[in-house]
């Protein structure tokens, strides 16, 4: 697989709070995929504006840590593994089945994007783009044990055919996605964006996601519903009524530069009063 190199490494360093490159540590992954979370949001933007997501690591940089973007994890995961190996982290890229809000067994496209991380020879999953549910810490993967994030609980379980990620939400262990270890090409990951980006049935190409995470909540937007979800309390949420008010809620929540772009504005408006 090739392995890409970031052009402004200084730069995402400092976006993520860190003066000078840290030791490929477990501690140090930690604080990365934490960091990481809260810094640069999950979203679509890009999807519904009909333009083409381009996963290519020179357009992600630009797109990430010079326009004020976020993305979804064809994007955020890609730069995540290219910064990971920068640091010299033995890592490579997997790819996964989401499965989030389907009945149990169900087994869906090849459309997510993840990082195996191993570190003096235990292996870890590490995650940067799974939306409102992304992991907030990496997780080991060779147990099966309850593992406590900043955030929710998870769990990893084996099965004949790879692994499935399980969180704890509402009291049940709740399936998000089942992935393997398979090797993964950029034509892999080319394809799944391709589908995600533009099958008319793809949900990023008919509704808005955007999430955040930090110091115990996460943020979530889905087309005009704002949610604030706050560890061990009740969600905070509202509605909202306009497109100008939903800028303000991307701009002011989510720390995004909201892109003026007319077909973008013409397809928000659609989606917060659907016709």
């Amino acid at each position: 697989m090739s392995e890409p190199r970031l052009t402004d490494l200084a730069l995402y360093l400092r976006r993520l709070g860190f003066d000078m490159s840290p030791a490929p540590t477990l501690e140090t992954l930690r604080r990365l995929q934490l960091r990481h979370t809260g810094v640069f949001p999950f979203e679509n933007l890009t999807t519904l504006s009909g333009e083409p997501v381009l996963i290519d690591l020179p357009s992600i940089e630009k797109k990430v840590l010079h326009e004020g973007r976020g993305g979804y994890c064809y994007e955020l995961n890609n730069l995540y593994l290219a910064l990971l190996q920068a640091l010299g982290f033995d890592a490579r890229g997997i790819s996964g089945r989401v499965v989030m809000g389907q009945p149990e067994g169900a087994w869906t496209a090849r459309t997510h994007r993840l990082s195996l991380v191993t570190l003096d020879g235990v292996r870890y999953i590490s995650d940067v783009g799974f939306g409102g549910m992304v992991p907030t810490a990496p997780l080991l993967l060779d147990t099966a044990d309850e593992q406590i994030t900043p955030h929710e609980s998870y769990r990893i379980e084996q099965h004949a055919d790879g692994y499935t990620l399980r969180a704890r939400v509402a009291g049940e262990w709740r399936a998000m996605y089942i992935f393997d270890l398979q090797r993964q090409e950029d034509i892999d990951y080319a394809v799944g964006n391709w589908y995600v980006s533009t099958h008319p049935e793809s949900p990023f190409a008919r509704q808005l996601m955007v999430a955040r995470t930090g110091e115990g909540w996460r943020r979530t937007l889905n087309n005009g519903s704002f949610a604030i979800h706050r560890m061990g309390c009740d969600s905070e949420r509202r509605e909202v009524a306009d497109v100008q008010a939903l800028i303000g809620v991307l701009e002011s929540e989510f720390d995004i530069r909201v892109p003026t772009h007319a077909t973008l504005m013409r397809t928000l408006e659609r989606l917060i009063v659907p016709q």
